[in-house]
């Protein structure tokens, strides 16, 4: 798709107008009545084409950073911004964050809806790429249900595009279970329709349609079914572990065969701010939104260089070519309360951290992955262990993401329980995926968040002047979570306003 991205930003503010909500926060209002005619641009497969690209666009970005910075693995950096007060359990109904979140994925939804009932009027001779743009949408689509589901749980499950304010008004929230059928059936049909290899770089095939009913399976706890659709994917032969695991995130990487899913961007074109939400203060001036924890330092097992590829430790070189080295005293720019915008844990992330966005931090090209043949692989080996169904697949599919050519962690033998091997593949999704989006709803299945996220915040242990071992923590932090409440979002308060209908979340 990068190559087609020059097309999807000068269709943009056609588009824009063609399939995209009104600018204000409720995601049910009415049709806008400025928009372009449907009559005038649904003429042809280009049309089709230029909308269905700018529905990528709701597919998350580095927004995936924010869901684990909710979680034990990550900690807001600057301790007065909303995403401290998320840690904090300081926020409610009425956080901006929580209305976009819900708003975004809708309209996302809403543009999907628009594109189908549009998109179907085309008059063509052969209807085949037709059909594989709508599975590609549709698709997209259920990404952004899976999200909210995660996010809010029972919610409104829309397929059409609303006619007036009223018809908005009356909608419900469907229960889950309503939601994961829809989302199961929509996978199933769009793998079917969709092609084994990509039409264009970064359009969504088989395989990311598979990998993502695999996903959305084992959040339901439909293991047989998770088992089912990621052996099919793993059974494609289109995917393999990149060699380097250090690498996986530069550049000259993007693209290659791990890549499932990802999200598209080119600099000056379509670029994100990756490098400022997260690289060290001394690389931009500006502090990290956010930076790891020891939790997450800790859950590395010996000698695991993953650790070293995902996290900036003392001694590392940064992009600038300097030394990282954040310990209390060191007199850098990174020296942990240096400054407030400096790391308060001594890390950083290194991951998606590249010399190229040295000079202009906030104009990132980096494409961000949401599914990767990694992931897949711990999918199907969790789903095969939770069925108590241990066998050389499943120690095969571990030991691949462990024996990777530059990570060569022991293989995991046989004969270990079935506890045991949770345990073990827990902790591979944990540090292999770690920094990618998945931690929150990982724990929130579990139902392990109530016992990892509560707390004091930790950071990296160093030796003082005095000879003795100190370990950074941030003072007055605690972080909050409630378990009658905090396993969802609230609703937002704006759309629980305009619709009688809706019943707030538990203690919300």
């Amino acid at each position: 798709m990068k190559n087609n991205l020059n097309k999807l930003i000068a269709a943009r503010l056609l588009i824009c107008l063609l399939i995209l909500l009104p600018a204000c926060d409720n995601i049910l209002e009415t049709i806008p009545t400025d928009r372009i005619s449907s009559e005038v641009y649904w003429q042809s497969e280009e049309d089709a084409l230029y909308a269905s690209n700018a529905i990528y666009r709701y597919l998350d970005g580095i927004e995936v950073i924010r869901f684990d910075g909710m979680t034990d693995i990550l900690h807001a950096n600057i301790q007065f911004s909303d995403w401290a007060a998320i840690e904090r359990g300081e926020y409610d109904s009425n956080m901006g964050y929580i209305q976009t979140l819900w708003t975004q994925y809708y309209k996302g939804i809403r543009a999907v809806n628009y594109f189908l009932e549009n998109a179907d009027r085309i008059e063509a001779d052969n209807r085949r790429n037709l059909t594989v743009l709508s599975a590609e949408v549709r698709t997209i689509r259920a990404y952004l249900y899976i999200q909210l589901i995660m996010s809010f749980g029972d919610i409104p499950l829309v397929t059409t595009t609303m006619e007036s304010v009223q018809e908005g008004k009356s909608v419900q929230r469907n229960p889950v279970s309503e939601i994961w059928s829809f989302i199961n059936k929509e996978l199933t049909e769009t793998a079917a329709e969709l092609p084994v290899k990509a039409t264009s770089t970064g359009r969504i095939t088989k395989g990311a349609a598979l990998a993502l009913k695999a996903r959305a399976n084992l959040y339901q706890g439909n293991w047989n079914a998770a088992a089912d659709a990621a052996k099919a994917v793993m059974e494609l032969g289109e995917y393999s572990l990149h060699p380097s695991y250090e690498k996986l995130f530069l550049y000259e990487n993007e693209n290659n065969k791990e890549v499932i899913l990802d999200k598209q961007f080119l600099k000056d074109s379509y670029s994100n701010n990756m490098f400022t939400l997260l690289a060290p203060f001394s690389q931009k001036q500006q502090g990290p939104t956010y930076v790891p924890t020891k939790n997450i330092f800790d859950a590395y097992e010996d000698n695991d260089p993953r650790l070293s590829y995902s996290i900036y430790l003392p001694g590392d070189i940064l992009p600038n070519g300097d030394t990282y080295n954040p310990e209390p005293g060191s007199g850098t720019q990174d020296e942990v309360a240096n400054t407030y915008l400096a790391t308060s844990l001594g890390y950083n992330i290194k991951k998606y951290i590249n010399p190229e966005d040295l000079a202009n931090p906030g104009n990132c090209g980096i494409n961000i992955m949401l599914i990767r043949y990694a992931e897949v692989l711990l999918t199907y080996a969790e789903a095969m262990i939770e069925q108590d169904k241990i066998d050389a697949s499943v120690l095969s599919a571990i030991n691949q993401v462990r024996q990777r050519e530059d990570v060569k962690m022991p293989e995991i033998m046989s004969g270990l329980s079935q506890s045991d091997m949770r345990e073990i593949v827990r902790r591979e999704r944990l540090v292999e995926l770690a920094f990618e989006g998945l931690r929150l709803f990982d724990c929130r299945r579990w139902r392990t968040a109530e016992v990892l996220f509560p707390g004091k915040v930790y950071g990296m242990t160093y030796k003082a002047n005095d000879g003795s071992w100190k370990t950074i923590s941030i003072g007055g932090f605690v972080k909050v979570f409630d378990p009658g409440k905090h396993y969802l979002f609230p609703i937002p308060q704006k759309d629980m306003d305009l619709n009688p209908t809706f019943i707030q979340n538990p203690k919300w």
